[in-house]
This record gives structure tokens, sequence and C-alpha cells, in this order.
């Protein structure tokens, strides 16, 4: 499956790339199969995700992934981004192969440690 039009421009212009300072949460998650890593950063107001960052190691897809769902939460309620599916992140880079499916899934895992972490510190 070649890359899309959307997965190329994310990989050239990457969406909230880089450190967010005054982040509420940040984690990073890694995929223990190929080691790709994803680090999200959040600053969150009143249940809503004013602010996203990303910073991705290892294959385009997984930086895509990234920029994608840095991209797609930022403004969104907390509710709403815990019901983010990896079909949705997938879908949001213009789709990816059935090899390649693993970046739409450690963008999500990363999100939602980053919103149980979060909830757990903000009780």
């Amino acid at each position: 499956m070649p890359y899309s039009e959307i997965f190329k421009d994310h990989l050239a212009h990457p969406r909230n790339a880089g450190e967010l300072a005054d982040a509420d949460v940040v984690v990073e998650e890694t995929n223990p199969v190929c080691g790709d890593r994803l680090r999200l950063s959040l600053r969150i107001r009143e249940d809503w995700i004013e602010a996203a960052r990303f910073l991705a190691y290892g294959c385009p897809p997984t930086l895509a992934c990234g920029s994608a769902i840095a991209g797609m939460i930022e403004g969104m309620r907390i509710d709403e981004a815990m019901t983010l599916t990896k079909t949705q992140v997938a879908e949001g880079v213009g789709g990816l192969s059935s090899r390649k499916q693993h970046a739409a899934s450690l963008a999500i895992e990363t999100l939602n440690s980053a919103l149980t972490k979060y909830a757990s510190s903000h009780r």
C-alpha cells in the first residue's frame, strides 16, 4: 500500500511536534517489538486538552501517527479523546498497511497512558 498524500504531508510538516514546557502530563510509550517510541505532552484545562505536543522515534508511520493524534486531540474534551481508536488515527494519516498498524496502536496507547496518568494525579 503506497503512502497517501496526507501521510506524506504529516511527514513533511508534522503538526504539534516538540516539547510542551508547561505540560500537565508527559508520557512516553515504546513498542516492545520494533522499538519505536512516542512521547506525548498535554496541557489540560477544565477537562479540555488545550495543547498537545509529540516527539516520535522510529519509523515514518510512528511520526505521522504522532502528528495526527496530537492534531486531533488539541481542543478536544478528555472524555472524547478517550474514545479515539487506532482506526481513526490510521484514517487521520490517510490509511496504513496492515504491517504499519502498530504505529496507530502506539499513538492510542500513548494517549491512553497520558489521560490515565492525568486522571490519577487530578482526583
